[in-house]
């Protein structure tokens, strides 16, 4: 996890296409430029960070689902809720689930757990535009990075 390039995953743990389902995880660095004015002395990933960590999750999952074809674009957080603060050094799970899609659109229920606890939920939706050329081998690269071309080849992370 590199919060101030805004690289959220550090590995897809599952994909699930039947279920269209994507388990990921992630650990936050125990020092970031980020902490520096959030806040000093008493460092915390900003909500900001925690929701896109769930979009990023859900992002993959759809991108997965559609074959790498279309790419989804965040448009709304219909709702987010935070129940803890997340320290420097904490491990998260990421879930996302695929809840609908129509007309240009996708939905997904994503959620952060550290430590078994409950970090926080959402409800995201995504414009699902045709996948930009320009993006092709960055999203690519970064799903070889994070272990998702093995997961929807039949392999395993």
């Amino acid at each position: 996890m590199r919060l101030e390039f805004f690289d959220m995953i550090d590995r897809v743990t599952a994909y699930d296409a039947g279920s269209k389902t994507l388990s990921a995880t992630s650990t936050v660095p125990m020092e970031s430029p980020v902490f520096e004015g959030h806040f000093p002395g008493y460092p915390l990933v900003p909500g900001v960070l925690l929701t896109e960590t769930m979009a990023q999750a859900s992002g993959y999952l759809i991108l997965a689902l559609n074959g790498f074809t279309k790419m989804p674009f965040l448009m709304a957080v219909d709702s987010a809720r935070f129940r803890t603060f997340v320290e420097p050094g904490a491990t998260l799970e990421t879930s996302a689930e695929f809840d609908i899609e129509g007309s240009g659109y996708a939905s997904t229920r994503a959620s952060i757990k550290s430590d078994g606890k409950a970090i926080c939920n959402g409800e995201l939706r995504f414009r699902i535009m045709p996948f930009p050329a320009e993006l092709g081998d960055l999203m690519n690269e970064r799903s070889r990075a994070i272990g998702l071309d093995l997961l929807t080849d039949g392999g395993h992370a």
